[in-house]
């Protein structure tokens, strides 16, 4: 009987997994630099109950984004504007898909309710009928039921 091996436990993207050490290595900065983001409010590192700083995988994508933006010559308050106005958009963008989506619930409903109404219209609508002669007389009428 073989015995197999469970699958390697890998993190999500919001575990707080990397030490300052690494998380350092992994985007190229020094570990002050680190701490300074921090204390600047640009990063927010997950905290072990000794108060040592855990980094996520997100933390080092964001922190691999600051490096970009200060390499390309913004300053720290634009970085944060940038990353703010990010924010932003990513929240607007998750509210327009709810938003679209409850009104596409909604045209549905709608459609749904007014779909019997719509038949009995269909079912009672007399033919039009237009006479070459403006001044014809037309008359209409209505079988029984």
């Amino acid at each position: 009987m073989a015995t197999s091996t469970p699958p390697p436990f890998v993190p999500g993207p919001d575990a707080a997994v990397y030490v300052i050490s690494v998380a350092a290595e992994l985007t190229g900065l020094h570990p002050q630099t680190l701490r300074t983001y921090e204390r600047l409010g640009l990063i927010t590192p997950g905290r072990t109950g000794g108060g040592g700083r855990r980094y996520s995988h997100r933390d080092i994508e964001r922190l691999r984004e600051i490096a970009d933006l200060t390499s390309a010559g913004i300053g720290i308050e634009g970085v944060r504007r940038i990353m703010d106005l990010q924010n932003q958009v990513l929240a607007l963008r998750s509210r327009n898909e709810e938003l679209q989506g409850e009104l596409d619930a909604t045209r549905e409903a709608l459609r749904q309710a007014l779909a019997p109404r719509r038949a009995e219209a269909a079912a009672n609508k007399l033919p039009v009928l237009r006479s070459p002669d403006p001044t014809a007389a037309v008359v209409v009428w209505r079988r029984g039921r």
